[in-house]
């Protein structure tokens, strides 16, 4: 019977602790704040979504001014307004966040406090994929390559034809046809062959004592012809540099000019072909056994 009185004390000690409590909770202070920190998260997400849209419509047409007054190629124009727009989402982003919950009551000091080791060590990990990303970015704000340049890395000794420029990794496609994917921090030196005009230099190895004067007329001849042929292509010359010496007793003249880019191929086949012809015609010797240099 005693035991029985004791269990009912307790429960009836316990049901009036918790009306006590129940009782002494300040209702009308707690519907205050929810109703102070409600109308402060409104206001706050309507103010964020208003800086986005005003964000994103400057960002617009500053990128639509920009498109027309600089000379940029369209995959290039594409990449940085992309670039930008993400800039701006995550600082965006980051700050409402920040602000959202700095209104709830989140002690924000003390959280990035204790990520801070955490931060350091994801910055350490991610180190190489940020190298990437910023040295893609000077790459594309710097007009450094386009697609469809012909370039020459040559500390990673490839040279090829870009195919894209991103942020993170360059591709690049060889002449036997390799496609590299290069990440942007391992770009130092770019020599690009796309830019401006391109030597052209011509050796027709020749015997000089059957008549020097006689086979550079033959060549100035040819050039003359090819030149009116190829006069789109060709920007300065073609011009005899004069006999060089191969060594070890072999002899060449050699011609030279700029000609547009991509066009060095064809117009150096072309005329060297027409040399060797001409002067096979005029009974001029065309040496053609190898070069050996000690």
């Amino acid at each position: 019977m005693d035991s029985t009185l004791d269990i009912k004390a307790v429960t009836e000690n316990k049901v009036n602790a918790l009306q006590r409590f129940w009782n002494g909770i300040n209702w009308d202070d707690i519907i205050a704040t929810l109703i102070e920190k409600t109308i402060y998260l409104i206001f706050l997400i309507l103010f964020f979504v208003f800086l986005n849209r005003i964000g994103k419509k400057l960002i617009d047409k500053t990128y639509g001014n920009y498109s027309k007054k600089q000379a940029f190629s369209e995959s290039r124009l594409k990449t940085l307004h992309t670039l930008i727009n993400n800039a701006f989402q995550y600082t965006l982003f980051f700050f409402f966040i920040y602000s959202l919950l700095t209104v709830v009551g989140v002690p924000v000091g003390s959280l990035l406090a204790g990520a801070g080791i955490a931060g350091v060590a994801i910055g350490l990990g991610a180190q190489g994929f940020m190298n990437d990303i910023i040295t893609g970015f000077f790459i594309i704000l710097e007009q450094q390559m386009d697609v469809g340049d012909y370039i020459r890395l040559t500390a990673l000794n490839i040279e090829g034809t870009v195919t894209a420029v991103g942020l993170r990794t360059t591709q690049m496609k060889a002449l036997d046809g390799t496609v590299h994917f290069i990440p942007n921090r391992n770009i130092t030196t770019i020599s690009n062959l796309s830019r401006s005009n391109m030597q052209v230099s011509i050796d027709v190895r020749i015997m000089p004592d059957e008549g020097y004067d006689k086979i550079t007329a033959i060549i100035e001849k040819v050039n003359l012809e090819l030149k009116e042929k190829y006069s789109e292509s060709i920007q300065t010359g073609p011009t005899i540099f004069g006999m060089v010496d191969l060594g070890n007793g072999n002899f060449a003249v050699r011609t030279t000019m700029y000609v547009l880019n991509g066009k060095q191929a064809p117009i150096r086949e072309e005329f060297l072909a027409q040399y060797v012809k001409k002067l096979s015609e005029a009974h001029f010797t065309i040496p053609n056994t190898p070069i050996t240099i000690k």
